[in-house]
């Protein structure tokens, strides 16, 4: 079977320009490059106010972000990324470590269309950055 490999090619076909978001350096920049080996183009940054100036000048598809982040939190950042025209077609995916059961339900209200506790499942998210669904 293929299904390792499903994910990778799925994201070469359908490359998606992503803003990672995560305070941890390690976390964001390992993410990167799994995006990258994907056949995306990803950039990072390593906190709210430096996602809120990239969410423009990038213009991403697609938006990764942890929620537990300095001055801003994550849910909020989603909210002011959401509210601009430019972005009104990115898709808003959650990586976090808060997984109680009312996290995911406060997520989708901020904005994000999915909630991924990590560890993440590489696979499942490589297949929902490449569809957009």
């Amino acid at each position: 079977m293929s299904d390792a490999s499903e994910p990778t090619n799925a994201g070469a076909s359908k490359a998606k320009k992503i803003l990672v978001v995560d305070d941890n350096a390690d976390v964001a920049e390992g993410l990167r490059e799994i995006l990258e080996s994907a056949g995306h183009t990803a950039v990072v940054a390593t906190g709210s106010v430096q996602a809120l100036a990239l969410g423009s000048a990038v213009a991403p598809d697609v938006v990764i972000s942890d929620i537990e982040l300095p001055v801003m939190d994550g849910y909020e950042l989603a909210q002011h990324l959401r509210a601009r025209p430019e972005l009104s077609n990115t898709l808003f995916i959650a990586l976090t470590g808060y997984g109680q059961a009312h996290d995911p339900r406060h997520s989708r209200e901020s904005g994000f269309q999915y909630h991924f506790v990590k560890p993440v499942d590489i696979d499942r998210l490589l297949k929902i950055v490449a569809d957009g669904a």
